[in-house]
């Protein structure tokens, strides 16, 4: 069979190909411990389901305008304008299904045909598979270890030049669980206005925060004019399954996106709409609880993967992932990897799963129970000494 020739630039999220092949061992009867996929184990809270039901009950089950339910961009717009400090028209919002259409779509609507993008490397896979896929050029920017991850803003801001049309950030980061600082955010503004660069600011884990405040682009002064801010419900309220994110974004270019919506999949679901609502304008205390076992699940895997000869890890200041170094044992990464899965039953990520400064990385999603993880070190111990010796 052949297939468009497009698809051959298209790229993949390896986590959910992992994903597959613990379940396959699952199926032979093995029991795999499960820190490859990037999910919160939490139940969507009670009052959120609640909201649900009675949607279904009363009639959400229809077509909803393409960029969403008037009621639900208002109330997106209530709440960026409140944690953000910015001013927010519904009119700039757009519901998403989930918040990969909105890295797809800003990236249709603003991006050429060799055009430069700038983006995290490691980063989230999405992003490069989306700009070859345009036939955009990528410009990685390496994220380092002895800066904990964190970009180096001088040298991001060397990558923008007059053919940048976009720049990509994601803090809280993914996989490295870095954030950015508001004197960082400053160095890459003036640079994307000097050169006239649009940002799409990947903010899905702003709530999920350990050591550090959130800061938006979109709040420097004119910035909010040429920023893209993803967000959603995913990570916050342990929606993944709702398929319920969003984009905040000029006008001119929500109008753009909600078109390629109404190309690609209609609407959102309205039910679902309904129930984000209830997520954020009802209690806030699941999220806060959720936090704060993440924390007490962060810093004992960190300080667990620390006490094992030959790996190292920062300790990550946002989001639900650890990116231990292994390259004493594996300069790749990915042969351990595949190790841990098929050995020792412990399902993790290779570090080049995001890029090629991925080498040598594992990226371990904590986003499981304090028993699991505790089964998941216990595992790792070992298999590093086996590892090891059959090198």
């Amino acid at each position: 069979m052949k297939l468009a020739q497009l698809l051959s630039r298209l790229g993949t999220e390896t986590a959910f190909e992992v994903l597959v092949r613990a379940r396959a061992l699952e199926a032979q009867g093995k029991r795999i411990l499960h820190l490859e996929i990037g999910e919160p184990d939490f139940p969507t809270p009670a009052h959120i389901r609640e909201a649900a039901c009675r949607a279904l009950a009363e009639g959400y089950t229809h077509y909803t305008p393409a960029a969403g339910l008037p009621e639900a961009r208002e109330a997106i717009a209530r709440y960026v304008s409140r944690t953000r400090g910015i001013p927010v028209d519904p009119s700039e919002v757009v519901v998403t299904p989930g918040g990969k259409p909105v890295m797809a779509f800003t990236v249709l609507a603003l991006v050429d045909p060799g055009d430069e993008v700038v983006y995290p490397d490691p980063g989230f896979p999405i992003y490069e598979s989306l700009v070859r896929w345009v036939g955009a050029v990528p410009k990685p920017v390496r994220l380092r270890e002895e800066r904990a991850f964190r970009p180096d803003p001088e040298e991001l801001a060397a990558q923008v030049g007059p053919r940048t049309k976009l720049v990509i950030l994601n803090s809280p980061h993914n996989p490295c669980g870095s954030v950015l600082s508001r004197e960082d955010l400053e160095v890459v503004a003036e640079a994307c206005l000097r050169h006239g660069t649009w940002v799409l600011s990947d903010e899905i884990y702003s709530r999920i925060l350990y050591d550090a405040e959130h800061h938006s682009i979109a709040s420097l002064p004119g910035m909010q004019e040429r920023t893209v801010i993803l967000d959603g419900f995913s990570k916050t309220y342990a929606m993944t399954g709702w398929r319920l994110g969003y984009g905040v974004m000029p006008r001119p270019v929500a109008e753009a996106v909600t078109r390629l919506a109404v190309n690609v999949y209609s609407c959102p679901a309205a039910f679902a709409q309904v129930a984000g609502i209830s997520a954020l304008e009802g209690p806030q205390d699941g999220v806060e609880a959720m936090v704060a076992e993440f924390r007490r699940r962060r810093d004992r895997v960190v300080a667990g993967l620390n006490a094992i000869p030959g790996v190292r890890c920062v300790l990550p200041q946002g989001a639900f992932y650890a990116f231990p170094n292994v390259s004493e044992l594996d300069p790749e990464g990915r042969a351990f990897a595949d190790y841990l899965l098929e050995e020792a039953g412990v399902a993790v990520l290779a570090g080049t799963a995001f890029g090629r400064a991925g080498r040598g990385y594992l990226r371990v999603s904590y986003a499981t129970s304090l028993p699991n993880l505790e089964e998941a070190l216990r595992r790792i111990e070992a298999a590093v000494r086996t590892f090891r010796a059959a090198r």
